[in-house]
């Protein structure tokens, strides 16, 4: 019984990560990185460690996706005034409000 329901769930997600991907294709969007890019959206100026502990992944990975985020113009990372060693991390509104995010 758990199973058969894990199996489905599996199915599901599946379906809708072939979906969303269809969806962000003309953004040069992936699932993965629209999460991140949620929140960042949602916490403008979070720093990546943030990131990658919201969103459950080592940081390597959020280090990954973030920089293919900087690449394709969808955010951007500021030094902190008082500590430059700190990036925060922002969206381009003006790229985040075409996907009609916010």
């Amino acid at each position: 019984m758990v199973k058969s329901i894990l199996r489905e769930i599996g199915m599901i997600a599946r379906a809708l990560d072939s979906i969303s991907n269809i969806e962000f294709k003309e953004y040069d969007l992936t699932k993965g990185q629209y999460l991140y890019l949620v929140r960042i959206c949602e916490h403008p100026g979070i720093i990546q460690e943030k990131v990658a502990e919201m969103i459950k992944v080592d940081r390597s990975t959020a280090a990954r996706a973030i920089k293919k985020l900087e690449l394709h113009h969808f955010i951007e990372k500021k030094a902190d005034k008082q500590n430059k060693k700190i990036k925060k991390t922002l969206s381009h509104r003006k790229r985040t409000k075409d996907l009609s995010l916010y």
